[in-house]
């Protein structure tokens, strides 16, 4: 192996994990959002040596940039410190190992993931093989798991300065498959409005939004093309106060994922452009595009082809690439033209699920395989 990391430095890790793990980090709450920031970002300074500047968030926990090399090329680290888990989570379910695996709320996603970041970044130095041509910057935003809506433009400005990006959300399982493609997401809401009357004594006066919105859900699932990589999904429909009444209001929430930003523009523009189709109902469409897709380019070809050759040649890994219909903020870097390589984190399994789980014995050869792919790219 070309650049290992160390036992005792594994079970640092493993120490830290233990920590950050057993601190609940949700999207929502800013106050545990930013005492997470705060560990963070004490852990990077102390690991690394480099600089962390925290970004003031207003609604949820501040973003960290950290920062180690001065050099002028820039790299991208991507990651996140929040879960999807509530307060109270940790202490129902604290971090714990068992058979080879941790346990315990965000440990796949993606707690390991970051710090396997800072101690890659710490091999290197440790190594003196930190690039001196370089300047690798860790982001780390607080509001991921809700879709970055505050964080967006920070890793927006930091891509455009980068030459590369690397995102440690988790790999395709079972094979730790990095991402080299990831569909774009879109969100929308469809409202109806009817006109309200007695079902029973005077129907005819009535114009049901409950059926208004059943004839549009019929054309939003058509629009679903496999064979392009498109979904369209209405996944909750509210509307009507009783069944003796007929609804003035009906509303749906709409999932699209689409593989090309072209595509994307297709749909939303028909979803926008939807027209009622029973007289007396009105449309309001609100939503739109929230991550871009990220497209597989042949910049990102040529980033996969090197993390394959150090896979191979020098951690005896078979890597594959996959893509994925989720989303990251990987989408935000790669639509700005940046070589994005995503799935760097922890292996593991069950990623937003009380079974979360990391597989400890894969954590030595992603380390390298980072701080690796940092020295070379």
């Amino acid at each position: 192996m070309d650049i290992q990391i160390e036992e005792e430095q594994i079970k640092h890790l493993l120490q830290l994990l233990e920590q950050c793990v057993n601190m609940d980090s949700p999207s929502k709450d800013k106050q545990l959002g930013d005492r997470m920031a705060d560990w963070f970002a004490k852990q990077f300074a102390a690991l690394t040596g480099g600089t962390v500047e925290r970004i003031p968030n207003a609604t949820y926990g501040d973003q960290l940039r950290c920062v180690i090399g001065t050099g002028p090329r820039r790299i991208l680290i991507l990651g996140h410190y929040d879960t999807v888990w509530k307060e109270g989570e940790a202490s129902k379910r604290p971090f714990s190992m068992k058979d080879g695996r941790a346990y315990g709320p965000g440990v796949y996603d993606m707690k390991a993931g970051v710090l396997q970041a800072i101690f890659a970044l710490r091999l290197l130095k440790e190594k003196g093989r930190l690039p001196a041509d370089k300047q690798i910057v860790l982001l780390l935003n607080s509001d991921e798991e809700i879709g970055s809506p505050t964080s967006r433009a920070v890793i927006e400005r930091e891509a455009e300065r980068a030459e590369a990006a690397f995102v440690l959300e988790p790999p395709t399982e079972p094979t730790g498959a990095l991402k080299t493609w990831r569909k774009g997401s879109a969100h929308f809401i469809l409202v109806v409005e009817g006109i309200s009357a007695h079902a029973g004594v005077d129907p005819q006066k009535g114009v049901s939004a409950i059926e208004e919105l059943s004839r549009q859900i019929q054309y939003l699932h058509a629009l679903t093309d496999f064979e392009k990589g498109t979904t369209v999904n209405v996944g909750v429909i509210k509307g009507g106060i009783g069944a003796n009444v007929i609804a003035d209001h009906a509303e749906a929430e709409v999932d699209v994922r689409i593989m090309t930003l072209q595509e994307a523009q297709r749909i939303e523009a028909l979803i926008r452009g939807l027209k009622p189709t029973l007289p007396g109902t009105k449309l309001t469409v609100t939503g739109g595009i929230r991550r871009p897709p990220m497209q597989r380019t042949e910049a990102t070809g040529k980033l996969f082809a090197l993390a394959q050759r150090i896979a191979w040649e020098e951690l005896g890994m078979d890597l594959r690439e996959s893509g994925t219909g989720g989303v990251s903020d990987g989408n935000f870097a790669a639509a700005r033209g940046v070589p994005t390589l995503d799935g760097l984190g922890a292996q593991g399994a069950f990623a937003h699920s009380p079974q979360e789980n990391i597989e400890l014995s894969s954590i030595p050869s992603r380390i390298s395989l980072l701080a690796r792919l940092l020295e070379e790219c």
